[in-house]
């Protein structure tokens, strides 16, 4: 399979530029924001664990919005940090259309499979933000013929590709349904959203020469940039 690089006036654009340095912000500020709710709750002794996804339980329902903004100790908040800084600045670089469906699905989605078929505990933490987020550069990089895509999928599976043992049942108090569901989501994405954010590719010379050639001796127009493709157990689970 060819792998194409993309149109330098792209890649290189200040645009480009600009939608990197508002990723890495908004990404940085995300993380920034779950550092301040575990700080807080640590300094005033509350107890934000009991606000976590309680399965089948409809109390817990609100789980599923704020599980993953908290985390059991630190270790487990820096464990998240990095791998959303990095994966997560790359989901909304290369895949700014995609992300508007990603980010969401990700986020609400892990909860809600976990309330309705996990195991009866408090499941909390950014964790599922991680695998789905890690999972969908990964797959969505393999699925492009981008070798900015294919770079970034090499990176991923490189940094984190151990992450793969934290769905399955091997370590108490790792919420693997919370990292399964997350991960299951982020592949399906990957595969419906494949057509979305192709970035236009670099073109040579022979190219632009043959279809011009090709358009003198058969009578073709020459493609119209309108025809371009657009961008479209441990009773706390963590």
């Amino acid at each position: 399979m060819q792998i194409h690089a993309p149109d330098p006036a792209y890649a290189d654009s200040a645009e480009s530029r600009a939608r990197f340095r508002a990723a890495a912000a908004l990404t940085l500020l995300f993380v920034a924001g779950l550092a301040v709710i575990h700080l807080v709750g640590w300094a005033l002794g509350l107890d934000l664990a009991r606000f976590g996804v309680h399965p089948r339980d409809a109390v817990g329902l609100a789980g599923i919005v704020t599980a993953p903004l908290l985390h059991g100790d630190l270790a487990h908040l820096a464990s998240n940090a990095l791998p959303l800084l990095i994966a997560g600045t790359a989901l909304i670089y290369l895949y700014p259309d995609s992300s508007r469906f990603v980010l969401p699905a990700v986020y609400l989605g892990p909860g809600l499979l976990v309330w309705a078929f996990g195991r009866d505990s408090i499941h909390i933490g950014a964790s599922g933000l991680v695998y789905g987020i890690v999972a969908y550069v990964f797959v969505a990089g393999i699925l492009r013929r981008d070798r900015r895509a294919w770079a970034v999928s090499v990176l991923v599976a490189w940094c984190y590709g151990a992450l793969v043992w934290g769905v399955l049942p091997i370590k108490v108090g790792v919420s693997w349904e919370t990292h399964l569901a997350a991960a299951a989501i982020g592949v399906a994405l990957a595969f419906a959203l494949r057509h979305r954010d192709v970035p236009p590719r670099k073109r040579y010379s022979w190219e632009i020469e043959g279809e011009a050639g090709s358009g003198s001796n058969f009578g073709q127009d020459l493609p119209d940039a309108a025809s371009a493709p657009k961008f479209e157990s441990d009773p706390i689970q963590r």
